[in-house]
């Protein structure tokens, strides 16, 4: 099976299409209910990753909803559980769960939680594109990747508290590092709602378009990084991430043993070459060959390889 037949098709929730070169296309796909985040879609979204993140051929995951990006959990109930179980590809676990604090906090940790790390934790570069509503865990899902485009028209919200609820994923970390104490304090407790340019202002999102711009401009950046080198691009991406956490040193030591892998890679040689010769770079010659090899010689988990 190739990495295309891997993770194309329905999903719970939202579809994939591959597009070249490696851009991972997901839509989410349930705009009746404002796409509606449930259960079984933050375990094939979790899923998902997953598979991206062992894949030697796919590049760049973008991420958009049919005219809105989400209203974050469904708390409509506008989809039946066999309805979200039918589309999963995750196996269906049994709904139940404890109805006491230990439940809610088990919960959050094996389910929303995840979610939204796995966005983050991806190495390679993530895009959301959002235009409609982009509230509460679909808002904290788009501030895990690593760029987001919004319409002009979009509409941006943590709204949590509007029903007493908290930013139990993590959206207030996710907030506070975009746009400081300050002004999460004031987004959160005073329910603010932004719009697009609003949003790219107080540091939600990088670029505001007109809505019928918002697909193409996600897709110019999408090529445009998945034509980049992406060995350096993604160990400097969790360097990026990593020295937010840490003091000066430790980013130090951490990019230095990143460098130690990126230069030894033939993007730096053909980087180079490109420069002298006046052309544009032909990144990712090791990452073809490893695409090309993986689907002659994967081998199933548990299973051994035949003998000559």
């Amino acid at each position: 099976m190739s990495g295309r037949d891997e993770v194309e098709g329905l999903w719970a929730g939202f579809s994939v299409e591959i597009r070249d070169p490696g851009i991972v296309w997901v839509t989410f796909d349930r705009p009746e209910g404002l796409n509606g985040i449930t259960y079984p879609m933050k375990r094939d979204f979790v899923l998902l990753t997953q598979v991206l993140q062992l894949s030697p051929e796919h590049r760049v995951l973008v991420l958009h909803g049919q005219k809105h990006f989400g209203q974050g959990d469904d708390i409509s109930g506008a989809y039946s559980i066999d309805e979200q179980w039918a589309r999963a590809r995750s196996p269906r676990v049994a709904e139940r769960r404890r109805g006491d604090e230990l439940g809610l906090y088990g919960a959050l940790r094996s389910t929303s939680q995840p979610m939204v790390m796995a966005l983050r934790n991806l190495d390679m570069l993530s895009i959301c594109a959002i235009e409609g509503y982009c509230i509460q865990l679909s808002l904290s899902l788009a501030l895990a990747a690593d760029f987001r485009i919004v319409a002009k028209t979009a509409r941006l919200a943590s709204n949590t508290l509007k029903f007493g609820y908290m930013p139990d994923e993590g959206g207030h970390k996710l907030l506070v590092q975009h746009m400081g104490v300050g002004r999460a304090m004031d987004f959160m407790m005073r329910k603010r709602m932004f719009g697009g340019e609003q949003a790219v202002a107080a540091g939600l999102a990088h670029e505001a378009v007109e809505a019928e711009d918002l697909l193409p401009q996600a897709m110019a950046l999408a090529t445009e990084f998945a034509e980049g080198p992406q060995v350096a691009m993604r160990l400097l991406k969790r360097a990026i991430y990593i020295a937010d956490d840490v003091d000066l040193p430790h980013a130090m030591e951490d990019i230095a043993t990143r460098t130690a892998i990126s230069d030894f890679v033939p993007d730096t040689g053909e980087g180079v070459r490109a420069w002298r010769e006046k052309r544009k770079p032909n990144f990712n010659s090791q990452q073809r060959a490893n695409a090309h090899n993986s689907e002659h010689a994967a081998v199933p988990y548990g299973h051994k390889r035949p003998k000559h």
